[in-house]
C-alpha cells in the first residue's frame, strides 16, 4: 500500500484557538515577536502574553524567535530564548525556570505516522525542567521530557526523555557524563588553600 496524501486530514486535532485569533497572531503578533527591527524583549513578552502564553518574570527573548501557537506556550522565570529558536507547538511546550534556550533550537511537538496510509498526524507535549541548557541547533522531539539541570549539547537531537543533571550529545542524544555545578560560595583562593 502507498501513502495517499490526497486523503490526508488532521483527524480530531485542532489549533486550540478560534480562526480570528489565529489570523490576528499570524498577521500581527508573530511578526512582532519574530522581528529583528524590534529587539525589545519586554515588548515580545507582552505580545506573547496577550495571545495566551504564560510567561514568568525576567524572560529574555532575542530576535527571530518563532512561536506557532502562543496559547500553548509556558515559560518560567528568568529564561533566555536565543535567536531563531522555533517553538513548533502543535501541543503544549512547558519550560521551567532559569532555562537557556540557545540559537536555533527546534521544539517539534508534531510528527506523522509513517506506517499509516494517510500519514496520520501525531502530537505530544514537550517539558523542560528548570536549570536546563539546550545548546545551539539542538532539536527536541514530540513527547520528550528534559529533566532538571540537563544539558543537550550543540546540534544534538533528543528523541527520548533526558535524565536530570546529565549532559547529552549526538543524534540521537546519549548520556555523556553527569553535570556538576561548581560551588560558588568559595573564592578561588579559598579553594586553592583548602
Amino acid at each position: 500500500m502507498n501513502i495517499d496524501l490526497e486523503q490526508y486530514t488532521t483527524g480530531t486535532y485542532t489549533p486550540g484557538a478560534p480562526v480570528w485569533k489565529q489570523l490576528l497572531w499570524f498577521f500581527l503578533g508573530d511578526p512582532i515577536v519574530r522581528s529583528r527591527l524590534l529587539p525589545i524583549s519586554s515588548l515580545k513578552v507582552w505580545v506573547l502574553r496577550s495571545f495566551g502564553a504564560s510567561i514568568g518574570q525576567g524572560v529574555r527573548i532575542k530576535p527571530g524567535v518563532r512561536v506557532k501557537f502562543p496559547w500553548r506556550l509556558t515559560i518560567g522565570n528568568h529564561c533566555w530564548i536565543g535567536e531563531n529558536a522555533w517553538f513548533d507547538n502543535l501541543a503544549p511546550i512547558v519550560l521551567g525556570d532559569h532555562i537557556c534556550v540557545s540559537q536555533s533550537v527546534y521544539f517539534c511537538t508534531g510528527n506523522h505516522d509513517w506506517t499509516a496510509p494517510l500519514f496520520d498526524l501525531r502530537v505530544a507535549p514537550i517539558a523542560v525542567g528548570s536549570g536546563s541548557w539546550l545548546a545551539a541547533r539542538s532539536t527536541i522531539a514530540p513527547g520528550v521530557e528534559i529533566g532538571e539541570g540537563a544539558v543537550l549539547s550543540l546540534g544534538s537531537v533528543a528523541v527520548r526523555s533526558l535524565s536530570s543533571w546529565t549532559i547529552y550529545a549526538g543524534n540521537p542524544a546519549v548520556a555523556i557524563k553527569p553535570r556538576v555545578i561548581k560551588d560558588q560560595r568559595f573564592s578561588s583562593a579559598e579553594l586553592l588553600n583548602a
